[in-house]
């Protein structure tokens, strides 16, 4: 009878397994696109600037101080930071499905029953041992330990666990991308600064300039050479530049509390040399293959390992379909009195059970779950490839910025020269009354603005070069 029965089980069981895996979708996977074209432009090797420690890269002692202070500091940092730790929990926390679960139970009860029913006679006409009849009420002390351990099959648990661990490592090169990006934040807000302060030098030195020329105008009035038309004029230049002091210094006080708020302190002025600023001159730089990018891009590798979990996501969802295998067990001691709980082999109690369970109502929430979960591996691809081709473009376009920078800043710098020139010139000729006072403003203000300009070119000359640097992957090894 016990073997019919057995006969009976192993029929139903291998029925519900051909019957979940007749109805099991098949799995639909997407594969990315990872061809990049072979070079940036012509005539290029593998020698990478993004394989240079960001202390090698940036050698402004300040710099490095600021960079090192916000690696410590910063919030944004410090929160990816328990991200991670999070992570890592997680796959503690899926490992520990996969393995067996032990549990101890101790318990104590008492039970009393009505003499007029069926366990009330029994105990009433059974004795315990020979003289002695059941005690009323009944005790009941137990203490055991029970397990309970899902078979993994069909890998739904590893795939789980492994799923929890490539994100983890996702999570790890999403914090190297932060770091990436705070660096080079911190390094174009520097530069900024910088590029700032000598604009506010400029505008001082022009603010002098054109003091020295008022008080000619007015001495020309004076003597009626000019109208008080130039006077005005030339008060109304003198004030125009003198605001734009103040725009400037309440920029340089906003670019410091930005980059206060990066390093994660409080307002407090930044230590800088911005003496230097004019001799900067931007690295040069190897960009190396585009291939190199898939190894150096921490948002590229992070994207790759986000594929990596959603594929196995979808194989997770998909042993969904077919029968989980659990398998219970327990051992203890139990007895209606305490003094009887080591007295074994009669106290002792002991279970083992199997378990075959399969889905027959709940397949469309399944079906659902496992569609969502295709859906998102298809989206986790195009988020892969997008990631590539951004990463290459925007490469692309530092090279070009790079060399087109260059070009700006020498012509700009041969037109402040002219200009500084035209300045004296314009005065002189005032002076003799072979250049009217607009020619003397007009020229002022072209000098004031080539040199502003020529101070913009070399801030983004240096940004360019903090932008490369990111782009290719540098800032966070």
């Amino acid at each position: 009878m016990r073997n019919r029965l057995k006969y009976k089980h192993i029929v139903v069981a291998s029925l519900l397994m051909a019957f979940s895996a007749c109805t099991a979708p098949e799995l639909v996977q997407k594969v990315a696109n990872t061809d990049v074209p072979d070079r940036y432009y012509s005539d290029q090797d593998t020698t990478n600037t993004a394989n240079m420690q960001w202390r090698e890269y940036f050698t402004d002692p300040y710099l490095v101080s600021l960079i090192d202070t916000a690696l410590s500091n910063n919030q944004e940092l410090n929160i990816t930071l328990q991200e991670i730790e999070i992570a890592r929990n997680e796959v503690s926390a899926k490992k520990g499905e996969y393995l067996p679960s032990v549990n101890l139970r101790a318990g104590t009860g008492v039970d009393k029953v009505g003499r007029y029913t069926r366990n009330g006679a029994l105990e009433a006409n059974t004795d315990i041992e020979p003289g002695r009849e059941f005690p009323e009420p009944l005790g009941d002390f137990m203490v055991g330990a029970y397990a309970t351990w899902e078979v993994d099959v069909w890998r739904k648990l590893r795939n789980s666990k492994k799923a929890a661990l490539t994100r983890y490592l996702s999570s790890v090169d999403g914090k190297n991308f932060m770091v990436t990006n705070l660096i080079a934040e911190i390094a174009n807000s520097y530069y900024e600064l910088l590029a700032l302060d000598n604009q506010l030098d400029i505008v001082k030195q022009n603010i002098v300039i054109q003091t020295g020329a008022l008080k000619i105008v007015k001495l020309q009035k004076e003597a009626a050479r000019v109208t008080e038309l130039a006077v005005r004029k030339f008060e109304a230049e003198v004030y125009h530049t003198r605001s734009l002091q103040f725009d400037i210094q309440q920029k340089i006080i906003e670019t410091e509390n930005r980059i206060n708020f990066l390093v994660g302190r409080y307002p407090q002025s930044v230590e800088r040399d911005s003496k230097t600023f004019n001799d900067l001159l931007p690295k040069q730089i190897h960009s190396g293959i585009p291939s190199q990018l898939l190894a150096n891009r921490p948002d590229i590798r992070q994207a790759e390992l986000e594929l990596e979990a959603s594929k196995l996501d979808v194989q997770v969802a998909r042993a969904r379909f077919y029968p989980s295998v659990g398998i219970s067990a327990g051992v203890g001691l139990q007895a209606f009195n305490p003094s009887f709980l080591l007295k074994a082999p009669e106290s002792l109690l002991y279970s083992l059970a199997g378990d075959l369970m399969a889905p027959l109502i709940n397949k469309n929430e399944i079906r659902a779950t496992y569609n969502n979960a295709n859906a998102k591996q298809i989206q986790a691809v195009f988020n892969y490839e997008k990631t590539i081709l951004g990463a290459f473009v925007e490469v692309a376009n530092q090279l070009s910025n790079i060399e087109n920078l260059k070009q700006s800043y020498d012509l700009k710098a041969k037109e402040v020269d002219a200009l500084s020139q035209s300045i004296s010139i314009s005065n002189d000729l005032f002076k003799s009354a072979r250049a009217d006072y607009m020619e003397v403003l007009l020229t002022q203000r072209d000098a004031l603005e080539s040199k502003f300009e020529l101070v913009e070119t070399k801030m983004q000359q240096m940004n360019a070069m903090v932008n490369i640097y990111k782009a290719l992957g540098g800032g966070w090894n």
